[in-house]
């Protein structure tokens, strides 16, 4: 009879050692009775604990932040060890993977679990990235988040971030069922239930040992009053200006008001004492009261070019002024005895380096680079050349949509930051709609990887949609396995997940989706290729036959998905499925592109607006998967002429 034994007292040891009981008892439904005890001493059965519990030597700097994994198994049992208690789970995780689990989807359709004799392991390996996570963005719901989490563990990513003090934005559009009214009942949430939601997430991180990130926006907001959860309440007129507030705001054009009437989006006066201190305090407070966040976040205004122009704050940079507040907020930190982390962001204005002011405190400190303004048609190497960045002009600078530009700044920052670097990206968020196949998407995010990694950066947040599966996982499989294993080749990757998911024919399965990344030109889908963007971003004739060409791809595609093969598995059965409806999807995609490409603007308009409640009907079957109501997002500001959105992406 097998056996677990816990080396170690930890409730993530605990947990580590449940989940192990379970697969093993799924893996061999005839094992028997897996019992679970704490014995330190235990020199048989499964052993979990920590490296230095079997005297086993460390290869990284840091224990807490470096994930290191050492296996030494055979039939009856051995040593699954990390080199902190979330790794211990990651090694049961790898340890099941070695014998042919596989996690493919969140979920328990997602479970790729043969059933076998385990076999004899030996595996040793401390990840390539010391950060590997998510943050929650899109059209969330609460089953699908604690899904997530659960399987974002399972891909051994140790980093998981929740924006926002109350991340009630993301969900209140899912609930009201935003672009599917015609199929779905709007069901209203409040903020306080949000709330809750994200404390029982918080939970279900920290059962897993991850670490747990927070907040980012807000802190130009809520430390002066203005509520950020609900920011409807200020573009509708309900809540309106304090004088005694506005004495804080960014003075532009003359007058110190909210930017587009939001809060979020309003950035302070930094050069004003009291405004630093009101917000040091305020995030010394938070810190305080959350002592379960690793990583605080604390961003500026998620709004650009809409600085303070008074007279003082024109003596330096927004950056400058930025890293004043985060000396300050240190000086409060280290007064109340906090050791949580701050992670502050190179983002829109606060790309430009600072010229005059540098962290006084780079232990407590960690830089992210968030180049929001990329267009994800190439990837950054390590030979990649940058070019020197263009020059700050206060609220007038230009932003720069190519890989090289928006990577410009780095190698400023780095001449006075000398600390850990980790990169925000947005492969998942909007990027995503653009490559209906996933295929270039999953390219790139592996060349990104391996170029920054090369750049010096020590990790990656993933700024996107919980629900990145359409029509499968592939390209969050690459990111999983890639921030373990910079080395790690991608047909290796590709052979791994498309095996599994789709069995004997994949590589048939594979050439499809090739075909459809193909027909919709990267490119031309991130807005590179218009011949005439007074017509619109998307304006080329020349592409218009790539779309026309998608429904014959599409056919072959329905052939493969209604294909009568074995399917020994749950996961395989969901994407044939998931596969049938992605040629619908695709060819009706196709269609409205194919009118843009023309310069038909209005009837595309009006043919995705008719496709979105058309296809809407399948949302709660595959929502698990597809975020219909981002991708409805995207595309409606993708296809309008002139969008009004902050980012215009």
């Amino acid at each position: 009879m097998l056996q677990i034994r816990k080396i170690r007292a930890d409730h993530v040891v605990d947990f580590a050692a449940e989940e192990l009981k379970k697969y093993l008892r799924m893996m061999m439904p005839e094992c028997g009775e897996i019992d679970i005890t704490y014995e330190p001493k235990a020199t048989d059965g499964f052993r979990l604990g920590l490296l230095e519990d079997f005297g086993l030597s460390f290869d990284g700097e840091d224990t807490m932040l470096d994930d290191a994994v050492h296996i030494e198994t055979d039939e009856h049992g051995g040593i699954l060890a990390g080199s902190n208690p979330r790794s211990v789970l990651f090694a049961v995780y790898r340890f099941l993977k070695e014998n042919g689990c596989r996690w493919l989807y969140p979920g328990i359709d997602g479970e790729y679990i043969p059933m076998q004799e385990i076999r004899s392991i030996s595996y040793h390996k401390k990840a390539s990235m010391r950060f590997r996570g998510h943050c929650n963005e899109g059209y969330e719901y609460q089953g699908c988040m604690l899904e997530t989490i659960d399987f974002y563990a399972k891909q051994e990513l140790n980093v998981y971030m929740l924006e926002f003090k109350n991340p009630y934005v993301y969900y209140e559009r899912y609930y009201n069922h935003n672009f599917n009214d015609k199929n779905r009942t709007p069901e209203p949430i409040s903020e306080l239930q949000a709330l809750q939601w994200k404390r029982q997430c918080e939970t279900e991180i920290a059962k897993r040992g991850l670490m747990f990130h927070d907040m980012g926006h807000g802190w130009t907001a809520y430390p002066f009053g203005l509520n950020t959860d609900n920011r409807a309440l200020w573009t509708e007129g309900t809540l309106k200006l304090s004088d005694e507030v506005r004495k804080y705001l960014a003075l532009r054009d003359g007058k110190r008001e909210l930017y587009m009437n939001d809060p979020q989006l309003t950035n302070v006066c930094m050069s004003n004492p009291e405004v630093r201190t009101i917000m040091a305090n305020a995030v010394a407070d938070y810190a305080e009261q959350h002592r379960n966040v690793d990583y605080l976040h604390v961003w500026l205004a998620d709004g650009f070019v809409n600085h303070c122009e008074c007279e003082e704050c024109q003596k330096m940079r927004p950056s400058d002024w930025y890293l004043c507040i985060m000396n300050e907020i240190d000086e409060v930190l280290t007064e109340r005895g906090l050791d949580t982390r701050i992670v502050f962001i190179a983002y829109v204005d606060t790309m430009f380096a600072p010229e005059h002011v540098t962290v006084k405190n780079p232990r407590r400190f960690c830089l992210m680079y968030a180049p929001v303004y990329r267009f994800y048609t190439s990837s950054i190497t390590k030979d990649t050349l940058l070019p020197e960045p263009a020059p700050y002009v206060r609220n007038k600078w230009v932003r720069d949509y190519t890989t090289e530009g928006n990577f410009a700044h780095m190698p400023k920052w780095k001449e006075t930051w000398k600390g850990p670097c980790i990169t925000y990206e947005y492969h998942f968020w909007f990027h995503q709609c653009y490559d209906p196949g996933l295929i270039n998407l999953a390219r790139r995010v592996y060349e990104d990887i391996r170029g920054l990694a090369d750049h010096g950066f020590q990790g990656f947040i993933e700024d996107g949609s919980q629900r990145s599966f359409w029509p499968n996982g592939f390209a969050m499989h690459v990111y999983a396995e890639t921030l373990l294993d910079t080395e790690k080749s991608f047909e290796e990757m590709e052979e791994d997940y498309f095996s599994h998911v789709y069995g004997e024919d994949w590589r048939e399965v594979r050439e499809y989706l090739y075909k459809i990344s193909a027909a919709f030109d990267n490119g031309y889908m991130e807005g590179e290729k218009s011949t005439n963007r007074a017509i619109s971003k998307h304006y080329n004739p020349s592409i218009a036959p790539n779309f026309l060409a998608v429904p014959e791809i599409c056919a072959e595609g329905r052939t493969l998905a209604k294909k009568r093969v074995p399917t020994p598995s749950r996961p395989q059965a969901v994407s044939r499925r998931l596969l049938l409806l992605h040629t619908e999807f695709c060819e009706k995609y196709a269609a409205f592109m194919y009118e843009k490409a023309m310069g038909h603007n209005h009837v595309a308009y009006e043919m995705a607006h008719e496709f979105f409640h058309e296809f809407g009907k399948y949302e709660v079957e595959i929502e698990r998967y597809f975020d219909h109501a981002m991708w409805c997002s995207c595309t409606n500001i993708m296809l309008k002429k002139r969008p009004k959105f902050i980012f215009e992406i």
